[in-house]
């Protein structure tokens, strides 16, 4: 019976993750009004499901429920604190927000409503400097990692931004990078980075050491042009916008293959150089589904996409048991 339920649980798994991904919704037009934007790039979710976007030629931050209804803003153009040139990566953990203010060569962090709280970082190529930092990933732990594209490494920091370590180095070899652009942390601690220069996504352990890697350039299923966002769902798939092929993949943890959506165009559920994404839970009826925001970039909106098939959350154990009754 033992072995039943064990079969049956891993049957729900790999239903869970080979689940297509279908349009569900958009907001978003070209402007700087109150849920417009100008290049959206970065994409990220809280807990509680409200959704951050970095307005990056609007220099601004904007927020707004799961489902696209417009709650607050902060940022503007500058230098001072609580101001942009360009941000781009953003990273919600448990108690901030944190931006990569991507032209001023630094990190600014702040609460979920916008409120200021601290800032690090100057150009440079030393600890703790910055040449376009672009991706931002916020871990379990608190610690904060920044992808330093122009330095073309990885740094990572306390959560109030004092420096831990760093990796990375230009080039195509295992560990370095070529225009890196995002990063995502799994529950496991390793870190994912999209090496868009190179065309491959690298993952690392926690302390940066170098445990793999997948991708190489084309159109193909699992090959890409220039991956930008990362993104690992809460069932362990990762997604990675594949900017230049105008669609997003999703692969297992170790980087094979599961599915993929998206072409060039401007239609519901179509993509014009999509650069950033995220994933969570949301309650779709009784069952727990996965929903998947995507910074479609060009055509200045957010489209949000639903797994179609039910995704297992460790509670449907109990159903798998209720099976074998």
């Amino acid at each position: 019976m033992k072995n039943g339920i064990a079969t049956a649980a891993l049957l729900l798994a790999a239903t869970a993750a080979l689940a297509d991904f279908t349009y569900e919704g958009k907001w978003g037009t070209q402007g700087s009004g109150e849920g417009q934007f100008d290049h959206p790039w970065g994409v990220a979710v809280a807990a509680g499901g409200r959704v951050f976007v970095t307005d990056q030629h609007n220099h601004r931050v904007q927020y707004f429920t799961s489902t696209g209804s417009f709650r607050g803003r902060w940022g503007s153009y500058g230098t001072s604190v609580g101001r942009f040139n360009r941000p781009s990566g953003i990273a919600v953990s448990a108690t901030a927000v944190y931006v990569a203010d991507t032209f001023n060569h630094r990190v600014q962090y702040f609460t979920k409503d916008g409120s200021y709280l601290g800032r690090w970082g100057t150009r440079g190529t030393g600890e703790g400097e910055f040449n376009r930092p672009l991706g931002t990933a916020a871990a379990a732990t608190g610690d904060v990692y920044v992808v330093d594209a122009g330095n073309n490494r990885v740094q990572y920091f306390t959560s109030t931004g004092s420096f831990l370590g760093s990796w990375g180095g230009p080039g195509s070899g295992a560990g370095q990078f070529n225009n890196p652009q995002g990063a995502a942390v799994a529950t496991n601690g390793n870190v994912y980075v999209t090496d868009a220069g190179n065309h491959r996504v690298q993952y690392f352990s926690s302390l940066g050491s170098y445990v793999g890697t997948w991708g190489t350039r084309g159109t193909g299923d699992g090959e890409f042009n220039t991956p930008n966002g990362v993104a690992v769902g809460p069932a362990g798939n990762v997604f990675v916008v594949d900017s230049y092929n105008q669609r997003v993949q999703y692969f297992t943890l170790a980087g094979s293959f599961v599915g993929k959506w998206g072409r060039y165009g401007w239609a519901d559920g179509e993509l014009n150089y999509p650069c950033g994404v995220v994933a969570n839970w949301w309650r779709g009826g009784d069952t727990a589904r996965i929903r998947v925001y995507v910074a479609d970039t060009n055509n200045n909106r957010i489209q949000f996409f639903k797994d179609v098939e039910p995704a297992v959350a460790p509670a449907s154990l109990g159903r798998v048991k209720a099976l074998f009754k």
